[in-house]
């Protein structure tokens, strides 16, 4: 069975909301290394609409590079009721309601990871389903006070830490594997 993961960028108060305005001091070549590497384990993305509207307009509209072409061509499954034209090449638009239904469909698929960059509302609905693998958070050393937390709404859980590293920038990097019950 293929595995889930998610990648996300978050403040020390829980924050992910509009990253672009608060990581970029933060952001480094070892930091995009870690980011290619989660990607370049995967064969397809997970995405839900902003996510996908954001990514599409970069991704396609950059010059040639090993990370744009990496991402250009993977498949990209979008989670959205108000998409219905997807004009990023090999994109799929999940549709019929049952999120879980349609994921674990893609697990069951032979492949790669199956990454999520981002779309943190999608990864709450994930870990409430029980069907995120992996956890990939990047911890800045900033609080932001306001803006969408992570886990509000998701139910207790337990996650097990399965590396950690800080990194030059003083951002630490976290991978947590939710326990299951």
């Amino acid at each position: 069975m293929r595995k889930l993961t998610a990648g996300l960028f978050l403040t020390l108060d829980g924050v992910v909301e509009a990253p672009d305005d608060w990581q970029g001091p933060y952001f480094n070549d070892e930091i995009g290394q870690r980011i290619t590497s989660g990607v370049a384990e995967a064969d397809a993305l997970l995405m839900g609409t902003r996510t996908y509207v954001q990514f599409a307009e970069m991704w396609t509209s950059m010059p040639p590079n090993p990370m744009a072409d990496l991402m250009n061509g993977l498949t990209k499954y979008v989670v959205s009721s108000s998409l219905s034209d997807l004009k990023w090449q090999n994109s799929v638009l999940l549709t019929g309601g049952d999120l879980g239904a349609a994921v674990t469909r893609l697990k069951e698929q032979p492949g790669k990871n199956i990454q999520v960059p981002g779309s943190p509302r999608l990864v709450r609905s994930l870990l409430r389903l029980g069907l995120l693998d992996e956890l990939n958070l990047m911890i800045h050393p900033i609080v932001r006070s306001a803006g969408m937390r992570l886990f509000d709404g998701v139910p207790p859980l337990t996650l097990e830490v399965t590396e950690t590293a800080t990194l030059s920038t003083g951002v630490v990097a976290v991978t947590y594997r939710p326990v299951k019950p």
